[in-house]
């Protein structure tokens, strides 16, 4: 495929990975419209609308004058009869067009899954996070918003259809992909109940970094939320990974011992620095070497507490910003090289791993 025909698609990406980190208000009128549209396709009247300030209020708060209803399980959303309605719909489209798109745009298809589809994929699976932190797991809302709204595949759809032309979906087909793609352009996430549909209002505030060469996108903010809402609830994220505010607002080392969730002690090592963890929390070093899979760079290897030890590393490869990150990993407490440490880590012997070409 050509050059121009690449920049045309990483446009088409940009505009999307813009929609799906959007802080901007919701279009109310063109949101309920198309959700409309796609409750009589489903077989279902249009429902009545609720708008919520965030996912969490979403989530905990039953709409007024709405009654549970025993098909409608808040912790099965999947299960619930518009849900699967919806789903089956959804799932239809994206079949017919992909055998469709397969038979007679082959070419086409993949340049817009490798320019549009796999990073909005990606960047989207990630900012699922902030439901993740609404519900904080106990219930399963996830798998409508990620397999069936999420944008990655009507940004996919998007693409075929201005890059493609209308060969590429029939009017039935056509219709109905701009209804979705109406949807995930207007408003945030959504729940799709029988008589009334709540949406969540997109946040007020959204801090993200970029990690990938085509735009992948990862919440992240070292000086505060990540995520904020115009009703005050918030969620901090460290490079992609949701952790207690704590982390980032004060990662001191006394906190950082009391945790038992290995990912949040990493990143909020991380957060405070490894030097000054290191100081602050009195680790003792054992021993020091040229870390033979990564030349010019040196293995440190520090006793913490007993039963634990701590092998100081740094990557292999450069992160966007040019700097080589260090990480710690946990070895057993036996070991008193930092060679045989590292070694183990990737389940090679001391001798093993000196004989190593530099790691990537």
């Amino acid at each position: 495929m050509s050059a121009p025909l690449r920049r045309e698609a990483a446009t088409i990406r940009e505009e999307w990975l813009g929609l799906a980190s959007s802080t901007r208000p919701c279009d109310r009128p063109a949101a309920e419209a198309a959700i409309s549209e796609l409750y009589l396709l489903a077989g279902f009247d249009p429902p009545r609308f609720h708008w919520a300030s965030s996912p969490v209020t979403a989530l905990t708060t039953l709409p007024p004058g709405v009654r549970p209803r025993p098909d409608e399980p808040p912790e099965r959303v999947q299960d619930w009869p518009v849900v699967r309605a919806l789903s089956r719909l959804a799932m239809d489209l994206r079949g017919r067009i992909d055998a469709g798109v397969r038979s007679a745009h082959r070419e086409l298809d993949a340049v817009v899954r490798a320019e549009v589809y796999n990073p909005l994929q990606w960047s989207t699976r990630r900012f699922a996070g902030m439901l993740d932190a609404a519900h904080d797991h106990r219930t399963r809302h996830r798998n409508w918003h990620e397999d069936i709204t999420a944008v990655a595949w009507q940004a996919r759809h998007d693409a075929l259809r201005r890059l493609g032309g209308v060969a590429v979906f029939s009017r039935a087909q056509e219709r109905q992909a701009r209804l979705w793609a109406a949807v995930a352009r207007s408003c945030g996430w959504w729940w799709p109940r029988r008589d009334v549909c709540v949406l969540a209002e997109r946040p007020a505030e959204l801090r993200t970094e970029v990690c990938g060469e085509h735009g992948e996108m990862r919440l992240h903010h070292d000086d505060g939320p990540a995520v904020r809402y115009a009703d005050g609830w918030d969620a901090h994220f460290w490079h992609g990974t949701r952790v207690p505010a704590w982390v980032i607002d004060d990662p001191a080392a006394e906190r950082i011992e009391r945790e038992r969730n290995v990912e949040v002690r990493r990143c909020a090592i991380e957060r405070l620095g490894w030097d000054a963890y290191i100081e602050r929390a009195g680790l003792r070093l054992l021993g020091t070497a040229p870390d033979p899979g990564n030349p010019g760079s040196e293995l440190r290897l520090y006793e913490v507490g007993r039963s634990t030890r701590v092998l100081l590393a740094v990557n292999g490869s450069v992160e966007r910003d040019g700097r080589r990150r260090r990480y710690g990993l946990t070895v057993p407490w036996y070991l008193d090289d930092p060679i045989a440490a590292a070694g183990w880590t990737y389940g090679l012997s001391a001798g093993q791993y000196a004989s190593l070409l530099r790691r990537t």
